[in-house]
């Protein structure tokens, strides 16, 4: 646990010693689920997403420094290190794709750091 923010992780690989901070650029792949194992993000395959980790979600602000490029990491975030009290929508459809309170199960995958 982080500082006893409700916020789990295990680091499953290390990578390298090049290590994140709040202006690096991520690339990443990931998995997102809630805790019923459902998953409402992902990347597919190869592909990977670029993130400024300072705009991230507090969980992954906190977490992904731990971890150089390479490494692999899952999370335990609670809604207070995610996206809270409010229900993420989708804004084409009006859909929820995150219901509010929800504590979210991520894994991730640090490709590259910049």
């Amino acid at each position: 646990e982080l500082n006893n923010s409700g916020l789990y992780y295990t680091i499953t690989t290390q990578g390298s010693t090049e290590i994140a901070d709040q202006c690096s650029v991520l690339r990443v792949k990931y998995v997102g689920r809630f805790t019923n194992g459902t998953i409402f993000d992902q990347t597919q395959g190869d592909n990977v997403a670029t993130f400024e980790l300072g705009g991230l979600i507090e969980g992954w602000k906190r977490t992904l420094p731990l971890i150089g490029e390479g490494g692999k990491i899952k999370l335990y975030v609670p809604p207070s290190m995610g996206y809270g009290s409010t229900d993420r929508v989708n804004p084409q459809t009006g859909q929820i794709i995150i219901p509010k309170n929800s504590v979210l199960i991520f894994e991730i995958e640090l490709v590259t750091i910049t």
